[in-house]
C-alpha cells in the first residue's frame, strides 16, 4: 500500500501552511481577530466567536470554538455546508516584536480531494492575510 500525501494514522487527511511576516506577533494576532481579519479567514460571522460556543458564517460554515488562547492559538471545528464531515482547524501565531509566523493546520479531512481543496483555499487565504496585514 502506497503512502498518500497528508494521510495520518489517526485523523484522516491533514494540511498545514505557514508564513512569516515582518510585524509583531501581537499585530498579527490583533489583525486575525479584527473584523477584517475574521472576514478573510473565517467569513462574515452571524454570531460572536466565543469559546465552547457554536458559530455560523454568512457563507454557511459552521463550527465550535474548542480552544482560544489570546496571542497564541485558536482551535475550532469547521464545516462548510456542502461537507458531510467536520474538520478541525488550528491557527497559531508564533513570534516576537519584529516578526511573526501564522501557522494554519487542518485535520480530519476525508480524502486527497478534500485536502487539495483546502490546500488551495488556505494558500489563497494566506495571500489575502499578507496583503491586508502589510498595508
Amino acid at each position: 500500500m502506497e503512502n498518500q500525501v497528508g494521510k495520518t494514522k489517526d485523523v484522516g487527511f491533514q494540511f498545514g501552511i505557514r508564513k512569516t511576516f515582518s510585524v509583531s506577533s501581537e499585530k498579527v494576532w490583533d489583525f486575525l481577530f479584527s473584523e477584517n481579519g475574521l472576514r478573510i479567514w473565517l467569513g462574515n460571522l452571524k454570531n460572536e466567536l466565543e469559546i465552547k460556543k457554536e458559530f455560523e458564517t454568512e457563507n454557511d460554515i459552521t463550527g465550535l470554538v474548542r480552544v482560544f488562547k489570546t496571542n497564541s492559538h485558536i482551535r475550532l471545528n469547521w464545516k462548510p455546508k456542502n461537507w458531510e464531515n467536520m474538520s478541525t482547524i488550528q491557527i497559531r501565531v508564533i513570534g516576537n516584536q519584529t516578526k511573526a509566523t501564522i501557522a494554519i493546520h487542518q485535520e480530519k479531512l476525508l480524502n486527497t480531494e478534500q485536502r487539495n481543496e483546502m490546500k488551495a483555499y488556505w494558500t489563497e487565504i494566506m495571500k489575502k492575510i499578507g496583503t491586508e496585514l502589510l498595508r
